[in-house]
């Protein structure tokens, strides 16, 4: 396995949408998910998404601390060519930041509760209804597969911080 390049905002590779996973029990893929766990694992964060190692593929990897998913830990989950369906209009608004856009954090309204679909590894498929933090990283990845940065979806970019600010917004109130 290896720590791959992360491609940074402006790449055009996080620009286009990322191509269907074929067989997500293909070599491979498994390959790239190694690769993109030992990555996630060495530069920390919540999720990974192919196109942020430069490879054109629908594919995340996500967890879930069940200190950031309100006690109630999601287990490491890698899956190919996922489709979110949001449950309902309700949204909420948090600070996200990205590996992809280093040192800034931005203020993101989206759907509160959602459904999402894809396959394992394994090729078994995965499906589940998730809100809060999960429904917000599943969210975050799978933007990623369409060419979609958080800056993107953000109303207010005065709401765009450095995370060296981020003291003085982390108590904003979050609807």
């Amino acid at each position: 396995m290896a720590i791959l390049k992360i491609a940074k905002m402006g790449h055009p590779v996080l620009r286009r949408v990322a191509e269907p996973v074929e067989d997500p029990t293909s070599p491979e893929i498994l390959k790239l998910a190694g690769d993109m766990m030992e990555t996630l694992e060495d530069i920390g964060g919540a999720g990974l998404a192919a196109p942020q190692v430069h490879a054109s593929k629908r594919l995340v990897m996500f967890h879930v601390p069940a200190l950031r998913g309100n006690g109630e830990a999601v287990p490491f989950t890698v899956m190919a060519n996922p489709v979110i369906e949001p449950l309902g209009e309700e949204t909420a608004e948090d600070w996200e930041g990205c590996l992809s856009v280093p040192g800034l954090r931005g203020l993101v309204r989206r759907p509160a509760r959602i459904r999402y679909h894809g396959y394992g590894l394994d090729g078994q498929k995965i499906e589940r209804e998730a809100g809060g933090f999960h429904a917000r990283v599943v969210q975050h990845e799978c933007d990623h597969l369409d060419g979609v940065l958080y800056p993107q979806r953000m109303h207010d970019l005065t709401r765009l911080i450095f995370e060296s600010e981020f003291r003085f917004h982390a108590t904003e109130a979050r609807t």
